[in-house]
């Protein structure tokens, strides 16, 4: 049986999501979690003017959820450590036939980070393709969705970083990583970058998830996140980016037009450099959620880009800071379900 991972931009019957719940995410006091709370909330209510979204609740915060989510988000049960949905849950598959499969990749905290916990987070894969009534296919690779980037047709976007970690895959090689993402989600050509963001390679990140650093709209198009002041440290990396990229090809032998998705202008936040960029965004029908940062010039200039990398879509923003405060972005905390091909056999 023969399985493909659709392209994010492909008709979808539903967004994933986990509402946060205790520990960092929320914080040690109301007025963080109430911030964390409101945004995971805004982000689904976003996406709710598109599709339906199905949200993964602690039974522990089934309560406080009804106060920020509205009627239409459906809520399901489970135990969390954590709500990064795009890391957690599975990423949803095709076979041949049309019929949905889920790959539970193995989850250990980001490569074991000391700070996280995930006896609980790494069953949400199985629960979810469960939920969702799709086969599950069960992978030895530990790997998230935030550390890989397809095009539906073959390609995938990757780092050594991550799927190469000896924290995650200890011993591994490029070549058993892509054959267990052939396997899995379809992959005939993996287009790997050596890491990811300054920031998300420090305590408290993925340690280089591509999914903060180029995106794929289309087959051959490749949306790079550019840091254009040299005081940041990510302007040498993300020039490195585009030169490995311009000498890349996809699945088909395609060489990349790779876009420039410049990000907002303010280089640090309390903790640091931050890793804020636009291309963690989410696709959905008819439509892309994107974040923002309150910055209206930089903010506007993203949406531009993103509408005509997904022409037909309106884009929606979301203020991403109290996300990216804490690791992430809109497309970290959500995971789309792909619809049945219509053209598939009955």
């Amino acid at each position: 049986m023969t399985w493909r991972m659709p392209a994010e931009t492909a008709p979808q019957d539903c967004v994933w999501m986990a509402f946060p719940v205790r520990g960092y995410t929320l914080g040690d006091h109301a007025d963080s979690a109430h911030e964390a709370r409101h945004t995971w909330a805004a982000v689904a209510h976003a996406v709710a003017e598109f599709e339906p979204v199905r949200m993964v609740v602690d039974p522990a915060e089934r309560a406080v959820a009804k106060h920020y989510l509205s009627a239409e988000i459906e809520v399901l049960e489970a135990p969390l450590n954590d709500s990064w949905m795009r890391d957690i849950g599975p990423s949803f598959v095709h076979d041949e036939k049309g019929q949905l499969g889920a790959v539970d990749w193995t989850f250990n905290g980001w490569g074991g980070q000391d700070w996280a916990t995930w006896n609980h987070d790494s069953r949400i894969g199985r629960f979810v393709a469960d939920a969702a009534g799709a086969t599950v296919l069960s992978s030895a690779l530990v790997n998230e969705g935030g550390g890989i980037h397809i095009d539906g047709a073959g390609t995938v976007l990757a780092t050594e970083s991550v799927q190469l970690d000896p924290g995650r895959n200890p011993g591994t090689t490029r070549a058993s990583v892509e054959a267990e993402l052939r396997r899995t989600i379809g992959a005939e050509h993996v287009v790997w970058l050596p890491r990811g963001l300054t920031r998300d390679q420090e305590q408290f990140g993925t340690r280089g998830h591509i999914d903060m650093v180029a995106a794929l709209p289309s087959p051959g198009t490749i949306l790079l996140h550019a840091q254009n002041d040299p005081g940041h440290p990510d302007y040498p990396l993300t020039r490195e980016f585009r030169v490995l990229l311009a000498d890349a090809h996809d699945a088909a032998g395609r060489s990349f037009t790779v876009i420039d998705l410049p990000g907002p202008a303010v280089l640090r936040d309390d903790e640091g450099f931050v890793d804020y960029n636009y291309v963690n965004h989410l696709v959905v029908n008819g439509g892309v959620i994107a974040c923002s940062f309150g910055e209206e010039q930089a903010d506007s200039l993203a949406r531009d880009v993103l509408a005509a990398a997904y022409p037909g879509r309106r884009v929606v923003s979301v203020d991403a800071r109290p996300l990216f405060a804490r690791g992430g972005g809109i497309h970290c905390i959500t995971q789309q379900q792909p619809s049945r091909p219509a053209e598939a056999p009955a």
